[in-house]
């Protein structure tokens, strides 16, 4: 029979709330209108390519739907972070129930570590269109692309709800705790446990290894027979993981801070920006689509 999680057994509801960026009031108007324009930003770049490889039959290709999949999972990704981040900015901090935490830390990485798999899907793809071109389409069928798709989610949920549920069986000191971070990711959160957590580290750097790892090697194999532009998109996306692998001796609470603002704006801006912009089947669609868009206003 389980243990009843130490949690449960304090007098009150345990809160958590995050570190503010600053407290100087233009610092806090300046840090809001940039993070809300980058998340707008990733908003409309990432539904842009949703859009144009939806409502476009010559983007009706594997490789397209795994793109659109990348783009959803951009958005999901900063939404689950951004909206409370920017809540926070301003005024008085407000604390986070622990379930809600405990769901924010779920979805985060669930969401992460579908988009580091969803990539080794990406060049698995690659791979095989390169190797067999003749019979790519017959490979790559839809339902193997939505069956990798889902392996994909399938696994990152499995691994994310066993680590949330283990790190969230651990007491946490006192009814308010102050988190080092704007986010409920795993290390911040474990510093705040009155627990050996030696367990819980060893668990956590070995689901950061096969989330950060197996991709790694699909897309290094990739690397080789298509070129550099895949390892680099792999190398974009590994800071999420390296965050967890960095043993707790070496880590910066401020470095943490830094990469998860790297990894929750930077790289969901970049997605869209090398797979259009360097894409002449999506900006060409794209261009369609406004001279359609245009030319129905001006009728």
């Amino acid at each position: 029979m389980c243990a009843r999680s130490p949690v449960l057994n304090q007098s009150g509801p345990t809160e958590f709330v995050f570190r503010v960026f600053t407290t100087v009031p233009e610092l806090q108007v300046l840090l809001f209108v940039l993070f809300l324009v980058l998340y707008l930003v990733i908003l409309s770049g990432n539904t842009a390519i949703i859009w144009v490889v939806c409502t476009h039959s010559s983007l009706h290709t594997p490789m397209y739907f795994f793109l659109s999949n990348l783009s959803f999972l951009e958005i999901c990704y900063t939404t689950v972070v951004v909206p409370l981040m920017l809540s926070n900015i301003f005024g008085a901090q407000k604390p986070i129930s622990l379930a809600g935490c405990g769901a924010q830390m779920f979805f985060f990485l669930t969401l992460g570590s579908t988009d580091c798999f969803l990539l080794a899907v990406m060049a698995y793809d690659r791979y095989v269109a390169i190797r067999h071109p003749l019979h790519y389409m017959l490979i790559m069928t839809r339902k193997l692309c939505v069956q990798m798709v889902g392996c994909a989610v399938g696994l990152a949920s499995l691994l994310s709800l066993q680590l949330t549920s283990l790190i969230f069986t651990l007491p946490f000191c006192g009814h308010l705790r102050k988190i080092n971070h704007f986010l409920c990711d795993v290390p911040p959160v474990l510093r705040l446990a009155c627990a050996d957590i030696r367990v819980h580290q060893a668990v956590l750097c070995a689901v950061g290894s096969l989330v950060l790892t197996v991709p790694f090697l699909l897309i290094s194999v990739s690397y080789v027979l298509i070129g550099s532009a895949i390892l680099r998109i792999g190398s974009a996306y590994g800071c999420c993981s390296l965050v967890h692998l960095r043993p707790r001796s070496s880590t910066s609470e401020d470095e943490d801070r830094q990469i998860a603002l790297i990894y929750t704006f930077v790289t969901p801006l970049l997605n869209p920006l090398i797979y259009t912009l360097r894409n002449k089947d999506v900006k060409g669609a794209l261009k369609t689509a406004f001279v359609s868009k245009a030319a129905s206003d001006n009728i």
